[in-house]
């Protein structure tokens, strides 16, 4: 290094002083006179600077012989590359500013420079390593798949960037849609470097995305031991695997293990709605109405949801509106300002046919915090109380303008799904489904019948002869219809399966 810095500063040294000398002689009249071992050269300016011009031309060949000489003398020293060294030194020098002409080139988006640049580094230089990863980068670039895939396949020849090109194809294949041969690959590259965050996620995404739960969960397992996942993140995305695999199970009518799977689920994670709604279910198939109400209740305090009512009301489905009341009265004293609680008091007296008191319940909600539910469970109540037409109607017209409440909703892209699901259907995000009110301009949420849930349909004793109150009957088939003709005529394929 000091020797390359002293043959640079003499150099320089040499070239300015001939520079000032060859403008000193265009400016001198009579040329120069050199004399030297009793001979005397009198050449003109012109001549002179030629003659500096070769002096410098001696110089640069001096100074490469003097380098080679000092390769010799280092190989007869024992250094058995140092003449190797020397030869390759140039192509060396070519091949990376190449390489570096090449990688600028792609930096800017012109592939077919870089391709360009890139073979010829590779004449120069004996890292393919460097340059069958440029020139696969480059042939994306240029839209030239298959000379892509060529460059990544003799990456993953050589064990130092195997996970390059390994990861480089399995790109490719997500590109043209063949997500069957991403996930071998992907699993291929995860086997390589575990602890390579962002081939962990795809991974998963596949996993999930072909519903191999059981995959994705020992995917899940090893980005926890590698540090790459929150502990609570982990424990919620398992509990969502768990009960995904709950779900197949009993697609498999193996209901015994799928009743374990799920309270596994919610015992990992009690504030996911469909894992406690799962394991309440199961526990009632056990008969074991307190494990399931339990749950439920544990469930409502954490989010009070449609679905948790549900599930409470199949504890027991034959009882008398008034014990109804009573035995709910474990929910509703849970969270008992929340607008689902109140609407759900509400619904209860309302199969009571009890609608001061279901007025009471439902409070100020209508004002505060309206939505087409609670709109429409205020238009029950009128007609109970026995009011006009125009004013149950005036309510029902009401619950088109205001929001249509709670929905599944993607927080990545903000779909609007009918049920939960672990996949996002319009994304593919996975564990990003949330519980939430849409904008007013993306509703589409189902109205009418659907507004009452299943617990003022279920009655038997004191309702008509299909089980619903007079009342609740004449209103939501007849009136609440307007809302499903004129607000929601697309959500059909919405309703809500409570």
């Amino acid at each position: 290094m000091l020797w390359s810095l002293i043959k640079i500063i003499f150099f320089f040294c040499v070239v300015g002083a001939l520079a000032w000398g060859a403008g000193y002689l265009l400016q001198a009249d009579g040329g120069l006179q050199v004399r030297a071992f009793g001979q005397e050269l009198n050449p003109g300016p012109l001549e002179s600077v030629l003659l500096l011009v070769l002096l410098v031309f001696a110089v640069w060949i001096i100074l490469k012989v003097l380098a080679l000489l000092v390769a010799v003398w280092k190989f007869l020293n024992g250094d058995e590359t140092a003449l190797s060294r020397y030869f390759d030194r140039n192509r060396e020098r070519r091949g990376f500013d190449a390489l570096s002409e090449g990688m600028m080139a792609l930096a800017s988006g012109e592939g077919r420079v870089a391709m360009a640049k890139a073979a010829k580094a590779e004449k120069y230089l004996n890292k393919p390593e460097l340059t069958n990863l440029l020139t696969a980068q480059a042939a994306e670039m240029a839209g030239d798949t298959r000379k892509a895939e060529e460059a990544y396949r003799k990456l993953i020849e050589n064990e130092q960037t195997r996970f390059v090109g390994v990861r480089g194809i399995m790109k490719q294949k997500l590109a043209a849609g063949d997500n069957e041969t991403a996930l071998q690959l992907a699993e291929k590259a995860f086997a390589l470097k575990p602890k390579h965050e962002e081939t962990g996620d795809l991974l998963l995404r596949l996993q999930a995305e072909k519903e191999d739960w059981t995959g994705a969960r020992k995917t899940l397992n090893t980005k926890l031991r590698n540090g790459q996942l929150p502990r609570d993140v982990h424990k919620r995305r398992d509990a969502v695997l768990a009960l995904s695999e709950a779900k197949v199970i009993i697609d498999d009518s193996s209901s015994i293990e799928a009743r374990e799977t799920a309270i596994e689920a919610n015992r990992m994670s009690p504030d996911l709605i469909p894992a406690a709604v799962m394991a309440a279910h199961g526990y009632i198939a056990q008969n074991k109405p307190r494990y399931a109400t339990r749950v439920l209740k544990k469930a409502w305090e954490a989010r009070p949801h449609p679905d948790l009512a549900a599930a409470f009301a199949a504890i027991a489905p034959d009882e008398a509106p008034p014990a109804r009341i009573k035995r709910f009265a474990a929910l509703t004293k849970i969270n008992p300002t929340h607008p689902e609680t109140r609407m759900l008091l509400s619904e209860l007296h309302i199969a009571n046919e009890d609608f001061p008191e279901a007025r009471r319940a439902l409070g100020d909600l209508v004002e505060t915090d309206p939505d087409a539910r609670s709109v429409t469970l205020m238009a029950v109540i009128e007609r109970g109380e026995g009011a006009s037409d125009t004013v149950v109607k005036g309510w029902l017209a009401r619950a088109i303008a205001v929001p249509r409440g709670p929905q599944w909703i993607c927080d990545n892209c903000q779909h609007i799904h009918n049920e939960w699901k672990p996949i996002c259907e319009n994304c593919s995000s996975f564990d990003t489904l949330e519980w939430k009110r849409p904008p007013l301009s993306e509703v589409a949420t189902p109205t009418g019948v659907q507004m009452l849930p299943l617990i003022v349909g279920a009655l038997g004793d004191s309702s008509g002869a299909d089980g619903v109150p007079p009342v609740a009957e004449d209103v939501t088939i007849e009136d609440a219809q307007i809302i499903d003709d004129e607000v929601a005529p697309e959500a059909g394929n919405d309703r809500d399966t409570r």
